[in-house]
């Protein structure tokens, strides 16, 4: 299946590589590829993901890499990262929205 990434997902993805780079640039490139290549994973094994337990909703399902969640929803003919938050951090009330999708790996991004 095809992963895409909102907005959103890349602006979180960005920000956590310039948060870690403060102190380690290698280590920020490292945490961001780890990041990417779990989203490969999820292009492949779309279910290999738990649902997120604060939505209860089948299709948004999330993967852990390091401390952070990538929360992804799996739809008809493709999957759409939502969000790359870290596990601390609480989660919205409502699942974040899939609008302003940007159809390319977030690798492509930085």
């Amino acid at each position: 299946m095809t992963v895409s990434w909102t907005n959103s997902a890349i602006a979180h993805l960005v920000s956590i590589h310039e948060h870690i780079a403060r102190d380690s640039p290698r280590y920020a490139s490292r945490m961001v590829d780890r990041i990417t290549a779990r989203t490969r994973q999820i292009g492949t094994f779309p279910l290999s993901g738990q649902s997120v337990p604060e939505y209860r909703d089948p299709a948004i399902r999330e993967v852990i890499e390091g401390p952070y969640r990538v929360i992804y929803e799996v739809a008809d003919k493709d999957i759409r990262v939502l969000a790359v938050t870290h596990g601390a951090r609480l989660l919205p009330p409502q699942p974040p929205m899939a609008d302003n999708v940007e159809p390319r790996n977030a690798a492509d991004s930085g």
